[in-house]
């Protein structure tokens, strides 16, 4: 009885530990809410995380959790945190005041993470340190009355045995204080951070500011040929909603920036640095442009690529006010979260390439988690050289001076989108009927577009596929051709080939440095 004793008590100094957690991070919810949002520990420390996990890490997480890959890495800052919140509870009932120190610790590591983060200020230390005070003279507390509670029941037993359940009057008081302060404690967490969480949301209108904005209408609207896309079941459609548009970025929490007090600068190695908000950006008037995006982490047939329709300005009519230096070679582009992408400025200023600032996605304002009010779209590169979500600054610059995020984590800073191709239907392990079957499938060669798809059945000749009409060089195209499908397993190849007449690179790469290049070769199972 008495080992079960302290297992109990270790258990109870566990949940003290846990609890004092949990007060740290209400605490500092709701003084985040009060001077500085997003500078509570728990995103400070998810930030940091992301940061400074090597580049496998970060390509497995994608590839596994895809968009919910942020909410994983919460989860697991999370989860850490309690575990060891939990030992702190336990080094504080053993070895007091060890548990304090680590909850000290933990607490000014999230201090460190805020005050690194992009845009801070020394107001960004005020949510972890508050906090962690809180949560220190809470476990404090908690294991002062534990530690009493457990010496009563040590020392006292009723004439019935030495069970827990029997423990002598003497014992009670002590048991009831600490299982009060718990209990009381933790509903309190709760409901505080909870409660700030809530008002957060609420209190921030950037959700109502973006349905009540009125974009003004573009001069010029894509055309979409008729025979742009094909009516095939499980194949992608030709715009890809945005509800389905692929999310990879390293915003934690989506930042919100009202349009009214958004401006972006163009500065560096300019004539003329410029300064202009939004209401000045529309002013100069905006075109309708569709343009597939993709991310450099899409493996071959992967599926981090989308087609939209874009309204927005060119961004070289921007440049042009700034009048960049013959020096220059590189645009680095800033996020509001600090995030930075290396664009080639001949990408930019190239009068043949729709490179442009977007304030809509396929007919509304762009969705906040996609750069809402202002991101950069750029033809023809990976998303981390040119998509800038959240855009607030332009630094004319060279490679040879600096560096975007991404650069020193062991990506090429200049990467043109590979030319590829796949199949989206049938989709592998999903078996089909024998007799015809629809092949389908997209293809793009952004800046110079596709000629033709050709399909391979178990490795024989490469027949062409047909092809829908392309609404531009930088969007993708649809393909399909029929199949007479027979029992059994089959592989199936696809391949493309741009207008330039150039093959796509069947040899195997990994998505780093610059992209994932090969064939897509599946395995179909036919009934």
């Amino acid at each position: 009885m008495a080992r079960q004793r302290s297992v109990r008590f270790i258990a109870l100094a566990a949940l003290a530990g846990a609890v004092a957690a949990a007060s740290v991070l209400a605490v500092a919810e709701l003084v985040a809410l009060i001077v500085a949002r997003g500078a509570g520990p728990l995103e400070a420390v998810g930030a940091f995380v992301i940061d400074i996990v090597p580049q496998p890490v970060k390509e497995f997480a994608i590839a596994t959790f895809g968009e919910y890959d942020k909410i994983v890495l919460l989860a697991s800052v999370a989860l850490g945190a309690v575990v060891a919140a939990a030992a702190a509870g336990i080094l504080q009932l053993w070895r007091a005041p060890a548990g304090v120190v680590v909850l000290a610790v933990g607490a000014a590591a999230g201090t460190a993470a805020a005050l690194t983060r992009a845009g801070s200020t020394p107001l960004w230390a005020l949510p972890s340190v508050l906090g962690g005070i809180a949560g220190c003279v809470l476990l404090a507390l908690l294991i002062r009355r534990l530690r009493r509670w457990r010496d009563a029941a040590r020392g006292r037993t009723s004439p019935a045995g030495p069970d827990e359940a029997s423990e002598s009057p003497q014992a009670a008081p002590s048991r009831r204080a600490f299982l009060t302060m718990t209990l009381v404690s933790a509903a309190a967490a709760i409901v505080v951070g909870a409660g700030s969480r809530a008002l957060s949301a609420v209190t921030n209108s950037i959700d109502a500011i973006r349905e009540a904005l009125r974009i003004p209408a573009p001069r010029s609207r894509v055309q979409i040929p008729a025979d742009a896309e094909f009516d095939v079941p499980g194949l992608s459609p030709l715009i890809t909603p945005n509800e389905d548009f692929y999310r990879v970025d390293t915003a934690l929490t989506v930042p919100s920036i009202d349009p009214a007090t958004w401006r972006l600068t163009i500065d560096g190695m300019v004539d003329q640095p410029v300064d202009i908000g939004f209401d000045q950006l529309m002013e100069m008037g905006l075109d309708e442009y569709a343009i597939t995006l993709t991310c450099v982490s899409n493996e071959v047939g992967g599926g981090l690529v989308g087609n939209a329709v874009w309204t927005g300005v060119p961004v070289r009519e921007l440049l042009k006010l700034a009048a960049p230096s013959a020096d220059a070679d590189m645009v680095l582009s800033r996020s509001v979260d600090g995030y930075t992408a290396s664009t080639p400025l001949d990408a930019l200023v190239d009068p043949e390439r729709d490179a442009i600032l977007a304030v809509t996605m396929n007919g509304e304002p762009l969705p906040l988690e996609h750069g809402f009010p202002v991101r950069m779209v750029v033809p023809g590169l990976y998303g981390y050289v040119s998509a800038t979500k959240w855009l607030t600054q332009l630094t004319v610059t060279r490679f040879d001076r600096d560096e975007a995020y991404w650069t020193p984590r062991g990506y090429s800073a200049r990467a043109p989108i590979k030319m590829s191709s796949r199949l989206d239907t049938p989709r592998a392990g999903t078996p089909v009927d024998a007799g015809e079957v629809m092949l389908a499938g997209v293809a793009w060669a952004q800046t110079v577009g596709i000629e033709r798809v050709e399909v391979s059945i178990d490795n024989g000749p490469w027949e062409a596929a047909e092809l829908s009409a392309p609404i531009n060089d930088d969007t993708w195209v649809q393909w399909r051709m029929p199949w007479q499908a027979e029992s059994g397993t089959h592989y199936i190849g696809v391949r493309a080939v741009n207008r330039d007449g150039d093959l796509q690179i069947e040899e195997r790469a990994p998505i780093a440095p610059d992209g994932s290049s090969g064939w897509q070769r599946v395995l179909l199972t036919v009934r």
